[in-house]
This record gives C-alpha cells, structure tokens and sequence, in this order.
C-alpha cells in the first residue's frame, strides 16, 4: 500500500455537513483485509425482511448501521450484532440477516465511525494501530445506548440481546456490565484479559462482579491469541464470591479444535460444524432469556 492509500484508507467513514454534524456511511462488500474470501461464504437472502443502511443520531454525529427486520409483524426482539475489527462488512451484515429471518430485529451499528475506513485498510498491523487501537471504550457504550433506545423506536420493543465477534466479543462483556436494558450478551471469541489504557480502562475479567445480564462465551481451543489460561481465569471470576446473579448465571464454552474466528464462513478458520452448533447454542441461550427467536434450521 502506498502512502498515499494508506492515507486516503484511514479516513474516517465520515465528513461534516454544513451544520456541524457528523456523518457517515457503511463500507460496501467484505474488508480489504479479508481478502481473498473463501468459497463457504454464507448469503443470507433478503427476502420477507426489510433490510439496509439505516443511520442513528448521537450527539451531533449520524452513526450508520445495517439493520434487518421481519418484513410482517411488531415488537419483535432486538438482538445488537457488534462488529469485527473489520467494521459492518458483508459478514455482519449476513449475521443480522440470519437472526432477522428467526424473528429478531438485528442491528450493527458501525462503531469505527470517527476513527478510520477498517473497510479499505489491507493491512493488519496498521488496521490495529491507527483504528482499532485508537477507540475509546466509553464512546462504544455511549453508541450501543443511542442504537439500543433508537432501535427501540423503530419497533424493536421485545427483549433484547447483544452479541459481538472477536473485537465485539469482548466489547458484548464490557455492554452486558454497562446496560441494564439487556437481558442476555452472547460473546464470541472476545479477548478478556489484558492492560489497562486511558481508552480501555477495563477489560471483561475485571466486570464479572457488576454484570448486569448474563453472558454465554463461545471460545476456540486452539485460539492463537486468547489462550485457555484466560479463559479459565474468566470462568474463575464468574463464580467468585459476590459476584452478581448475572455472573453467575453466564458461562463459557470451548470449542476444542476450533481457531480464533471459526464462525466467520468467509475465512479460511471457518469450522461449519462447531459454527453450526455455537449459532444454535446462542439462539438457545436467548431464548433461555426472553428473547423471542425461532429455532435456526
């Protein structure tokens, strides 16, 4: 990549309009950094949801999302799908398809918005440095709330449920501790240990004691960059004395041959059964908590 692509790449997905606001638009297709994608890529069809961009105020900034609801009905459920590092590509975008088309109202909010195009970034060393590693923690919050209660406008007044992949695994943790408008987090593969930043002041290991709704862990057991230590650390923490009845309602569970980011079909880490299984295990988990979803076929 040359400097100047890198450059134009890194752009925020966003540009101020004549009154000062922010504004902003979803990258289209897969992340460059996903490239090439694999044959398995699943497609969810469109057909009996509505389904698109949709943008979301906060503050003085318009936050784009993909959002896929049942074409018939009200009050469905809400389940916040968190993104990859890759952003909203066409990956989340199947996810909420797939949980649209059991009954859900499904909604990604694009959470880079300000920071950088993770869409057009190649490569990964710079994808982490000059985007993922520059979002503060408490803006991710500040947004998931504006999309919650937006969502909540736009007919999603059931039960709600948040899950996140890899950089949104842990980011589902840290929500499920943050908001009590949530009634069940399901984490996939989210980092849970680590540093302490001005950005990221917390990491899931140290919320246990105040989650606010329970969380199901889906993990790989041979995830090259979150070990099993760490996992067992978390699973630890859930059921130490004076945790809340959250904590101790959540729970991990390891997929033993799977690698870091076995559900993402589009990549070469792609391990159907397991994914299959975790999918169905998710759906079950809120289910389990209210959230009014059919069973996955």
């Amino acid at each position: 990549m040359s400097l100047e692509s890198e450059r134009r790449s890194l752009q925020p997905l966003s540009a101020v309009d004549r009154r000062g606001f922010v504004k902003g638009a979803l990258i289209g297709g897969f992340a460059a950094a996903t490239v090439p994608v694999s044959a398995t890529t699943i497609q969810t069809s469109t057909e009996g949801l509505e389904a698109g961009e949709v943008t979301i105020p906060v503050g003085r900034d318009m936050l784009p999302a993909y959002r896929a609801r049942p074409l018939a009905g009200r009050d469905w459920p809400l389940v916040i799908v968190i993104q990859e590092i890759f952003g909203v590509h066409e990956h989340i975008r199947d996810v909420c398809r797939r949980f649209a088309k059991l009954g859900a109202y499904a909604i990604a909010p694009e959470l880079f918005l300000r920071q950088g195009n993770p869409g057009a970034v190649a490569d990964m060393q710079t994808l982490m440095r000059e985007i993922v590693a520059r979002v503060p923690d408490a803006q991710v919050m500040s947004d998931l709330d504006a999309t919650l209660a937006w969502s909540r406008g736009d007919g999603a007044t059931g039960k709600a449920g948040i899950t996140g992949f890899c950089w949104g695994g842990r980011i589902t943790w840290l929500y499920s501790a943050h908001s009590d408008a949530i009634a069940a987090g399901v984490a996939w593969y989210g980092r849970l240990v680590g540093q302490a930043s001005e950005l990221q002041p917390v990491h899931p290991v140290d919320v246990v004691a105040r989650l606010r709704a329970p969380v199901l862990g889906l993990y790989a057991g041979e995830d090259a960059g979150i070990p099993l230590e760490s996992v067992e650390v978390m699973r630890r923490a859930l059921q130490l004395d004076g945790v809340s009845a959250a904590a101790r309602g959540s729970s991990i569970t390891v997929y033993p041959q799977a690698k870091h980011g076995f559900h993402a079909d589009y990549r070469a880490a792609y391990r159907p059964d397991d994914a299959i299984l975790a999918f169905a295990a998710a759906c079950a988990f809120f289910r389990q908590h209210g959230l009014a979803l059919q069973n996955p076929t």
